[in-house]
């Protein structure tokens, strides 16, 4: 694609140098163009002034062969023709050399883009996408959440069950004796006597 942006672009930096000399030459083709057909309306005026003169004067008839421009008129008009015909020869070439550019624009702007959605296509089925919390999620994101939700659950569930083991047991030591069910217990942590106790944490209790 880039020799084709280097080849484009060398053919568009010459393109004004080509056009500014076909309109110069358009332009040259235009006076001439103006200038003959002045002298050929003259040489009109004049010759049809003389058949006026020669009907008046009984020298030519209505039905002669005389009543008709000169040969030297008759191709001066014919040389008009001729370069109106090349001056629009020059600007139809002159057009189609800017249409072939925009052509060739276009098309490249046609292949750029199919090229980048290409890429673009390609990059988000290989490369993973990244969440806000800074975790990456493939294409099987979808299944992949519900086990990341269901692991925290159960890490929840775990972490609970743990609290409460440890309220039930603050001091932290593994009691394997019995107990009596119909030993009284403390009022706030529920718990028979284990020993002595040194403070109560129930703050209505004055210790």
């Amino acid at each position: 694609m880039s020799f084709f942006i280097d080849e484009f672009q060398a053919d568009l930096e010459a393109l004004p140098n080509i056009l500014q000399k076909k309109y110069a030459l358009m332009r040259d083709l235009d006076k001439s163009l103006q200038e003959i057909v002045r002298q050929n309306e003259q040489r009109c005026e004049q010759e049809i002034e003389d058949m006026k003169r020669g009907l008046r004067a009984g020298n030519i008839t209505p039905d002669t062969s005389l009543l008709r421009f000169s040969e030297e008129a008759l191709d001066e008009q014919k040389h008009s023709v001729r370069i109106a015909d090349e001056k629009v020869a020059l600007a139809i070439q002159a057009y189609d050399l800017v249409d072939s550019h925009i052509q060739q624009l276009d098309q490249y702007l046609k292949k750029s883009g199919e090229e980048l959605r290409r890429e673009r296509e390609n990059t988000a089925t290989a490369s993973p996408t990244q969440t806000p919390d800074g975790t990456t999620k493939s294409g099987r994101s979808g299944e992949s959440g519900r086990g990341g939700r269901k692991k925290t659950r159960l890490a929840t569930a775990a972490a609970a069950t743990e609290v409460a083991a440890s309220a039930a047991n603050p001091t932290g030591v593994e009691l394997d004796l019995p107990v009596d069910p119909n030993e009284p217990t403390y009022c706030l942590c529920n718990q028979v006597s284990y020993g002595e106790m040194v403070a109560c944490d129930n703050p209505n209790v004055r210790n």
